[in-house]
């Protein structure tokens, strides 16, 4: 994983901020779209933020544990 702590500390930072905006966006579906679709694409984000979370996020904070956010600890 990353071990150079300004680049972890800049990816910990976009991930956050991407995982904010895909909540937002789930939001949009949830209130704009019908319920089919939304679930649809609400499954599909999930998968989104959870590979995100296992595969970039949990390995970048087991190298920096400091970075990680309270709630996520």
């Amino acid at each position: 994983m990353i071990t150079n702590k300004e680049t972890a500390t800049q990816i910990s930072a976009l991930m956050l901020e991407l995982a904010a905006k895909l909540d937002a966006s789930v939001a949009l579906v949830q209130d704009t779209c019908e319920e089919v679709e939304f679930n649809s694409y609400r499954r599909i984000a999930g998968n989104l933020m959870g590979t995100m979370l296992l595969e970039v996020m949990n390995p970048l904070y087991q190298a920096h544990p400091d970075l990680k956010p309270v709630g996520l600890r």
